[in-house]
């Protein structure tokens, strides 16, 4: 029958007509349950899917197959559903995904990749995020078993999952990303931040050259408490200033920070934790160590706030996190810093008005960073805040009247 046959079958027995199915999201995505599940959902009618963050290649599904998409995070692989109007992509910081797949969009079945650990129980591999939760509540799971997928998940075994095949290859193992080495801008913005960042802090940063320039920049040790964690942390750690376990609901790297994120699970020390703990807005504000959450932004108006969204009607980017961290940042000791160039392609980042919507609002914003400079707004009233950023960006670019 072949292994999409297989699996076919085996999800057949499980999707229901008009039932809603939640397929896990991250670089672990089960991609090779896409094309077998448009096939099932094809013939039992009314299906609904519900998709998460796909950072990697766009699952092989058949759109048609559906009676309707939605995702809760969106993604590079999600863009082309999303702009073609054949999923819609649901506005919500990361840290309200549960209650929406506890509410109103709680699906009857999550399909998801699992790894073996070294006893042979079944865990999540390079990702937690909303899939524990729904686990939890009691959502039924099918999965596909890894054998290339590393053991991060920081949560106790998984019990009662319906194993469908194991996958190995593209398919089995999490999409990888290469980081581009740091240009002199990001190396700039970066010795900034890096001015920025006390002894002991707690940091949040994403994947990119920013973040592998940060880590580059910084002399002090610290805790990586963070949505993501990339290859940066692994240069952390060889260099010594990584202070514990860090902490992310994801991995999203090359085979380097996989190895290094599965040494560290079959050590017992699981780097990746659901939603419900990473975006704790509560705890992140809270916990020891002030936290300075470094993000980056398509473009910031002259009031600071910030889209990361897209414009002119792209998909382009994503909520996640961004508004769950720079709130948690602001409300403690800590900095809330948003780090982009002055200008993309020719065209200023500062605007008059963004050309999409806004995603973290200014009030959440302490510091922005460009490779011109600092605008350190905190304590500015709106007026000052606005000659603080045109000033940053006076000369360099023209921004938009």
């Amino acid at each position: 029958m072949g292994v999409d046959g297989d699996l076919a079958r085996g999800l057949s027995e499980l999707v229901a007509p008009g039932s809603r199915v939640a397929l896990a999201d991250g670089c672990g995505l089960p991609y090779a349950l896409a094309r077998p599940l448009s096939a099932v959902a094809a013939r039992a009618g009314g299906v609904r899917l519900v998709l998460g963050w796909v950072p990697g290649p766009a699952p092989d599904l058949e759109p048609d197959a559906f009676a309707d998409i939605r995702t809760v995070v969106g993604g590079p692989g999600a863009r082309a559903l999303i702009e073609s109007g054949r999923a819609h992509r649901v506005p919500a910081r990361l840290s309200a995904t549960p209650a929406l797949l506890a509410g109103p969009l709680r699906p009857d079945l999550l399909l998801a990749t699992v790894v073996r650990d070294d006893r042979g129980d079944l865990r999540f591999g390079a990702e937690a995020s909303w899939m524990r939760g729904l686990y939890d509540a009691g959502v039924p799971v099918a999965a596909v078993v890894s054998r290339s997928a590393p053991h991060a998940d920081a949560g106790p075994p998984l019990a009662g999952v319906a194993v469908l095949g194991e996958v190995d290859g593209p398919d089995g193992a999490p999409h990888t990303v290469a980081t581009p080495a740091p240009g002199d801008a990001d190396r700039a913005v970066a010795a900034a931040v890096a001015s920025l960042v006390p002894a002991g802090a707690r940091i949040q940063f994403g994947p990119g050259r920013l973040a592998a320039a940060l880590v580059e920049a910084l002399d002090v040790p610290v805790a990586v408490d963070s949505g993501l964690l990339a290859d940066a942390v692994v240069d952390l750690d060889e260099r010594g200033l990584l202070r514990g376990t860090p902490s992310s609901t994801a991995l999203y790297g090359s085979p380097r920070l996989y190895d290094w994120a599965d040494r560290l699970g079959r050590a017992g020390r699981g780097t990746v934790r659901p939603v419900e703990h990473t975006h704790d807005v509560s705890r992140l504000s809270t916990d020891p160590g002030p936290l300075v959450a470094l993000n980056t932004a398509l473009e910031i108006d002259r009031d600071g706030q910030v889209n990361v969204e897209g414009v002119a009607g792209s998909a382009a980017g994503m909520i996640g996190g961004h508004p769950d961290f720079a709130a948690a940042a602001v409300r403690g000791p800590g900095l809330s810093v948003i780090a982009l160039p002055a200008a993309h392609r020719g065209h200023p980042t500062l605007v008059e008005r963004l050309g999409g919507p806004v995603t973290t609002p200014s009030h959440d914003v302490d510091v922005v960073v460009t490779e011109r400079g600092t605008a350190d707004l905190r304590g500015l009233g709106r007026a000052e805040r606005r000659r603080a950023l045109s000033s940053l960006w006076d000369g360099a670019v023209t921004p938009d009247a």
